[in-house]
C-alpha cells in the first residue's frame, strides 16, 4: 500500500518495551538529538525545539493522561504518538519510529507490504523544521503516552521525504 494514500501524518505506534525509569531521556534536548540523528543519516537539516508546537504537545499529552489511548489529536501539526508499559523514554520513542526506516522504499516512496513507515518519513520530514514533544505518565499506572508534533506537518501525498 502507499504510504501517502494513507492520511496526512496521521500515524501511531504503541509499544510495550518495559525501560527503567533511571534510563528516561526527556528532555527537550533529547528530543531533538534523537530526530537529528536520524535525519542527519539521510541528509536532511536539523529540526529545533518549538515553544509553541512543544505547548500543543503537552495540551494533547495532558489529555490523553487518563487513558493513554493512542488517538490522533487531529491538530494543524504533523504528529506521532506511542505508548510503552512502563516509564518509556523521549528518546525510546523516537527510536521506534525511525526503527521503522527498514520498510521504507525512496525509490517507490512507498512501504513494503503489510508495513508501517510513516512514522519514520515524520521524522526525517526536510520541510518539518520545528518540533515539541511532550510525555506524560499514565493514570493508574498504567504506561507512558508520548507526542511529537512537527511543523510544518509532512508526509504530504505525492511529496518526497528527502
Amino acid at each position: 500500500m502507499d504510504l501517502f494514500k494513507l492520511s496526512l501524518s496521521l500515524f501511531c505506534v504503541a509499544s510495550v518495551a518495559m525501560l527503567p525509569s533511571t534510563l528516561a531521556q526527556d528532555t527537550p534536548q533529547d528530543f531533538v538529538n534523537a530526530h537529528n540523528a536520524a535525519r542527519a543519516l539521510v541528509g536532511v537539516g536539523p529540526v529545533q525545539w518549538d515553544a509553541t508546537v512543544a505547548s500543543y504537545a503537552q495540551q494533547y499529552a495532558n489529555l490523553r493522561i487518563n487513558d493513554c489511548q493512542l488517538i490522533h489529536s487531529g491538530g494543524p501539526y504533523g504528529e506521532n504518538i506511542a505508548w510503552g508499559s512502563s516509564n518509556l523514554s523521549g528518546t525510546a520513542a523516537v527510536q521506534l519510529w525511525v526503527a521503522e526506516k527498514q520498510y521504507y522504499n525512496y525509490n517507490t516512496n512507498s512501504c513494503a507490504a503489510g508495513k508501517v513507515c510513516g512514522h519514520y518519513t515524520q521524522v526525517v520530514w526536510r520541510n518539518s523544521v520545528r518540533i515539541g514533544c511532550a510525555k506524560v505518565i499514565c493514570a493508574n499506572n498504567a504506561g507512558t503516552f508520548i507526542t511529537c508534533n512537527y511543523d510544518p506537518r509532512g508526509n504530504i501525498i505525492g511529496q518526497m521525504p528527502y
